[in-house]
């Protein structure tokens, strides 16, 4: 280390190399306190399992028009994994507190984390031991891992696997929601078709009773004999076709009305038959939302902490630490010598 005319310190690789070789008994000193400490401290952490579960979205196709409809020309399939925007409806899915909520029930984890009951932060702390124990990412190929860190092997395969199973009811509830609106609304408009049909249909059998059956042509054979009657001078066959026919006058219009509706009912009841049962398959289809590629196993050597990393990163942070200090001593006392 050497000093110029304007008082500045120059600091060399080599005043480097010489500034620790003449520290060297405190830099040992330290390095070995680091590396004690570290040592131990690395094995009183609590030794941590990961298992891992690698799911890919499936397409977001609507099953009732794929399945039932002859003309479904959508991009997507049943049977194709989903692209970016599936991916990130995953996600958002695996973070929901629906999932976390119900993982936290069934694995019981206030008691598993050793989370007192009466603290004042304890969903702050659960939420915190939470999303630092299980974690979601996506991945550059569109996948979605699963990770999951605990201190007992079999439960964090045993989470990993139960949070993937998740995905699907979750998905299938909120989809439900979504839809049974929708379904319990063309169910409506079905059942008022049927009704308004068959409202119809009692009329003209009414009519059917009273021997109409078919406007234009009976009108027609009943005008005939009714000429030949008259040609024939029958008196009473006349009458009786005469009362037919005023019949058919009085209630042609009614009965025509009927027909015509009736066929326009038919048709509007089909096409609500088809939004009926599509919308039927919406609304009660449970469908799976994700392929898993990968099932949580318990794995048979943990993953954190790493000891011997622990200790070399202690070791050379307190040398680096030490060193800093111990040269700042040294330009310090220096400097006050220079000034006297």
């Amino acid at each position: 280390m050497a000093k110029d005319n304007n008082t500045n310190f120059k600091f060399t690789s080599t005043d480097v190399v010489l500034f620790a070789w003449e520290k060297r008994i405190p830099l040992i000193i330290i390095s070995l306190i680091a590396i004690i400490v570290s040592t131990f401290v690395s094995f009183r952490l609590t030794e941590m399992f990961k298992s891992t579960v690698i799911l890919f979205p499936i397409s977001a196709a609507s099953s009732s028009k794929y399945l039932l409809s002859n003309q479904y020309f959508g991009r997507q399939t049943l049977f194709e994994f989903g692209e970016e925007e599936q991916c990130d409806q995953l996600l958002q899915i695996l973070n929901s507190d629906n999932i976390k909520n119900r993982i936290i029930e069934k694995y019981d984890l206030y008691t598993h984390y050793d989370i007192k009951p009466d603290s004042k932060h304890i969903q702050f702390e659960i939420n915190k031991t939470y999303r630092s124990n299980i974690r979601f990412r996506r991945t550059k190929f569109t996948s979605v891992i699963i990770e999951v860190l605990d201190k007992d092997p079999v439960k964090a395969a045993d989470i990993a696997n139960d949070i993937a199973d998740l995905i699907d009811s979750t998905m299938n509830n909120i989809h439900r929601k979504r839809t049974l609106a929708g379904f319990k609304s063309v169910e409506q408009e079905y059942n008022d078709a049927n009704q308004i049909i068959k409202e119809m249909e009692d009329s003209l059998k009414v009519l059917q009773k009273m021997g109409i059956l078919d406007i234009e042509y009976q009108t027609k054979e009943l005008t005939l004999a009714y000429s030949n009657a008259l040609i024939e001078r029958n008196e009473n066959a006349a009458k009786i076709i005469e009362k037919k026919i005023k019949l058919l006058e009085k209630y042609s219009g009614t009965f025509n009305s009927l027909t015509k509706s009736l066929v326009y009912e038919y048709s509007r009841r089909n096409v609500l038959k088809i939004k009926y049962a599509e919308a039927k398959v919406d609304a009660e289809q449970m469908l799976p939302y994700k392929y898993v590629v990968d099932e949580a196993i318990p794995a048979d050597k943990k993953s954190y902490p790493k000891k011997s990393l622990i200790v070399l990163q202690s070791t050379f942070s307190a040398f680096i630490l030490a060193y800093i200090i111990l040269l700042l001593m040294d330009i310090i006392r220096k400097g006050k010598k220079s000034k006297k």
